[in-house]
């Protein structure tokens, strides 16, 4: 019997995993995460405004919804909505713009999913390794730049 493990090991290993990742442009403080199937989410902060944005782009576009909301499950659920959203992108980037995310940051460390919605279109993705990332990019405004 032939092993199949070996080529299955090297689709994996080619696979991009999801991950969180907090970063820095410039003064701008980041969070990203990108999935294969999801899409990508992208948080950021500029200190100096105070601005938060987060932009939630996916490969099909996004309803012309007259709200835009988070779910969060799995630890502390709570669920979040607007209707202050943009799409750009085709459609395909929606966008959000507040003065304070303390409860989207929240519900990105303390739950396990989030399901990103508008209209009937909907995005569920993994927070596994997100709450040192949210944590890293909370402190980000209080680290000096290089």
């Amino acid at each position: 019997m032939k092993s199949v493990l070996g080529p299955l090991c090297l689709v994996l290993a080619a696979t991009p995993a999801a991950a969180w990742e907090a970063g820095r442009s410039g003064t701008i403080c980041t969070l990203t995460h990108t999935d294969p199937e999801a899409g990508e989410i992208r948080l950021t902060h500029d200190p100096a405004g105070p601005l938060y944005t987060i932009t939630v782009t996916r490969t099909e576009p996004w309803p012309d919804a007259p709200v835009f909301g988070i779910a969060f499950g799995g630890g502390a659920e709570l669920t979040i909505t607007t209707d202050r959203h943009v799409l750009s992108d085709e459609g395909r980037a929606l966008t959000v713009t507040d003065r304070g995310f303390g409860n989207v940051l929240a519900g990105l460390a303390l739950n396990e999913t989030a399901t990103i919605f508008a209209g009937p279109a909907a995005l569920t993705v993994s927070l596994e390794g997100a709450a040192p990332e949210v944590e890293a990019f909370a402190a980000c405004e209080t680290a000096p730049s290089v």
